[in-house]
């Protein structure tokens, strides 16, 4: 029994002079509460890329995870009549430039005829007229055939925006009606979005930085926008990340958000010793040191040096004693 009790007192108190080292009056300092949710990548644009003619979709050229440019060709549609109209029209053509041909021939005749008082200025007139109607009705099918050709070529699905195919949802081979979405993609960047419960909406603010866990490693963002309607008793904020990647979109990543502030007790880590599974911190009590055992709690960093939470053995006014052996 005794000898528990002397080395009990030797753990506790310590009356041999001090080494030299820094000594630290405690006091109560401000520290973040951080609060753990999910966070989900999302694309900054997710655009579909719809068709704007209706037909067969004859050659599709992507699938999902594809990276693509803005204006790439994703597929190509075909709409059969527009291939018949253009026949009729050509057919038309023909005929009406014929029809033009003869009717110049017929002015000129008329014209050389009225040189020689054969014919009259009422017939040339006639003539004249025939051919700037013939004229104007070529003009007309000709800009017919340029309005069929643009819908032919509106058969190809263009790509929005550049980025990352996100969905397919048709197959070559069928039918699609205009307007009908061929692919969706993502571009513009990733952001990641959070729902955090509306209890801590008043925590949060716009700039505050945010610690994230990917798949890299720890990375750090900024909380750039906080959405003012609440769904589902949760509010909705977006956080920029540089570099954030696009692989995997709507993936989870664990956020670590700032929700309040709390006064704590901190100590630098190189002033925490361990004897015998115990936590022991030097503090000065006049001409002597103390070697009290403290439960320590989580580590923090302030002004750039590590210190850890003391959660009890030490109160504020203690003067701690660094590099104290």
């Amino acid at each position: 029994m005794f000898r528990l009790l002397t080395a009990s007192a030797l753990v506790s108190l310590s009356l041999a002079t001090p080494s030299p080292g820094q000594e630290i009056t405690l006091s109560p300092t401000a520290v973040t509460e951080w609060k753990a949710v999910y966070g989900r990548i999302e694309s900054r644009d997710r655009l579909p890329a719809r068709a704007r003619l209706g037909g067969t979709l004859v050659s599709l050229t992507v699938t999902e995870g594809d990276t693509v440019e803005a204006g790439q060709v994703l597929a190509q549609i075909v709409d059969d009549k527009i291939g018949f109209q253009l026949s009729a029209i050509d057919a038309q053509l023909d005929a009406l430039r014929a029809q033009f041909d003869n009717a110049r021939t017929e002015l000129t005749r008329g014209e050389d005829l009225l040189s020689r008082g054969v014919t009259t200025v009422q017939r040339l007139d006639q003539l004249r007229t025939q051919v700037d109607v013939l004229s104007g009705q070529i003009a007309a099918q000709e800009a017919q055939r340029k309005v069929l050709e643009q819908q032919a070529a509106e058969g190809a699905v263009l790509a929005p925006v550049s980025g990352r195919v996100l969905d397919v949802p048709v197959a070559a081979g069928a039918v699609v009606m205009p307007g009908e979405a061929v692919a969706t993609i993502g571009g513009g960047g990733t952001f990641l979005r959070l729902a955090v419960p509306e209890r801590h909406a008043t925590f949060l603010k716009e700039g505050d930085a945010i610690g994230i866990e990917t798949a890299e490693g720890e990375g750090s963002g900024k909380l750039a926008r906080i959405y003012p309607q609440i769904e589902n008793g949760r509010v909705v904020a977006d956080v920029e990340v540089e570099g954030l990647s696009d692989a995997f979109v709507d993936a989870r990543v664990l956020v670590r958000l700032p929700v309040a502030e709390r006064e704590a007790l901190l100590v630098p880590a190189d002033a925490v010793r361990s004897h015998s599974g115990l936590d022991m911190v030097a503090v000065r009590s006049g001409d002597a040191i103390l070697t009290r055992a403290v439960v320590i709690g989580a580590a923090h960093e302030a002004e750039g040096n590590a210190m850890v939470e003391v959660l009890s053995g030490l109160v504020a006014g203690d003067v701690v004693v660094t590099d104290h052996e």
